[in-house]
């Protein structure tokens, strides 16, 4: 029987538009969609047809983060490295669209794309504090790309936040009613400027990436081990509050 692709790919006059199909775990980093957009990344990097990436979803969620149900995220950390790593090193500018949620370790991919846009009924929360973790990997793009102090209130207290909010701290680029601007200067530019000009933009974020990844590879394990991951995972997985919560 052929399985249906969790990740589709169609080119829309020089960007190759990559969609998130996997709503059933609403998008969530399973091994099964991380190689199949890995693999339509290669296949994107390789076209001389694509000037950019645009990188969007099916479904109400543009990524839940790792696929707790699969592995109860251990293998997330990892795989999240390696995912935003080839899309800061892509010579070509990759853009998200985001139309639904992102949560945990889904806002580290959307970070890690080069710019981003987000509709009104997009939401956000680094959900990892609540659960007894941390958003480890996912920190190092938000924190290269967003305001620090603006971004510690959401990192340590698990709200959700909405687009505006994700506009004011740099977590998104603008409103979705800037794609079309973004997307005409994308193929207005040429591909060497377009490469040189993202190897600028994404260079802080390489160093930290470089610097910390295997240190929050490691705290990630660590918290994922803990009793209170434990508890807290199986809490959201069976859709309660966890005890700790007032």
């Amino acid at each position: 029987m052929t399985t249906a692709p969790l990740v589709r790919r169609h080119t829309d006059r020089g960007v190759a538009v990559l969609t998130l199909d996997s709503p059933g775990n609403r998008n969530a980093l399973s091994a099964g969609l991380v190689a199949e957009l890995a693999a339509a990344l290669d296949d994107a990097a390789a076209d001389t047809g694509a000037r950019a990436v645009l990188l969007t979803h099916t479904g109400s969620s543009f990524c839940a983060g790792a696929d707790l149900k699969a592995t109860g995220g251990r293998k997330g950390p990892e795989l999240l490295v390696d995912l935003m790593r080839q899309i800061a090193v892509l010579p070509k500018p990759v853009v998200a669209r985001v139309d639904g949620h992102v949560r945990a370790g889904g806002l580290g991919l959307l970070a890690a794309c080069d710019l981003s846009v987000a509709g009104q009924a997009a939401s956000f929360a680094f959900t990892e504090s609540r659960l007894g973790l941390a958003p480890a990997v996912a920190s190092i793009p938000v924190l290269a790309r967003a305001d620090p102090r603006a971004a510690a209130r959401w990192i340590i207290t698990g709200e959700r936040f909405d687009t505006e909010e994700a506009v004011r701290i740099g977590l998104v680029t603008g409103p979705v009613d800037a794609l079309p601007g973004i997307l005409a200067g994308l193929r207005a530019a040429s591909p060497q400027g377009l490469a040189a000009s993202k190897e600028l933009t994404t260079a802080a974020f390489l160093r930290r990436l470089d610097e910390d990844a295997e240190e929050m590879c490691r705290l990630s394990a660590r918290l994922f081990a803990s009793d209170d991951a434990a508890v807290g995972v199986r809490a959201l997985l069976e859709r309660r509050d966890p005890p700790w919560a007032l």
